[in-house]
């Protein structure tokens, strides 16, 4: 029961960085000095899709699971497992992965444009 809760905790855990990740640099807006937190969050998030460096979510889930007497994530990890084929189609990974990649650019800029109109002018 016990690693049953810590395995579905972890996987909430997930969801939020996941979540994060895609709206986060939107709530910089509001709260601009989040952004270096987002930042990390990117970094993390787009470096292990692009680098396949290992989520100690991931593991940390997979450990649970396990020890609760259910079935281990996937090697594919947590992406693969609850969101490709589940939220969308497998076919659509890559438009997804440029979807999420456009929209923290987009939230970025719209930090940038925030944090130049909030700054002194000069004379």
């Amino acid at each position: 029961m016990l690693y049953r809760l810590l395995a579905d905790g972890t996987m909430a855990v997930h969801y939020a960085f996941v979540g994060y990740v895609v709206v986060g640099g939107f709530l910089a807006w509001r709260r601009p000095r989040t952004i270096w937190a987002h930042t990390a969050a990117v970094a993390w998030g787009f470096g292990g899709i692009l680098i396949g460096y290992d989520c100690p979510l991931t593991a940390l889930e997979s450990w649970a699971r396990e020890r609760g007497g259910q079935q281990p994530l996937p090697d594919s990890g947590f992406i693969a497992h609850y969101l490709t084929g589940v939220l969308y189609p497998a076919s659509a990974l890559t438009l997804v992965q440029v979807g999420v990649a456009a929209l923290v650019l987009s939230s970025w800029a719209g930090v940038a444009v925030l944090r130049r109109r909030a700054e002194p002018a000069t004379a």
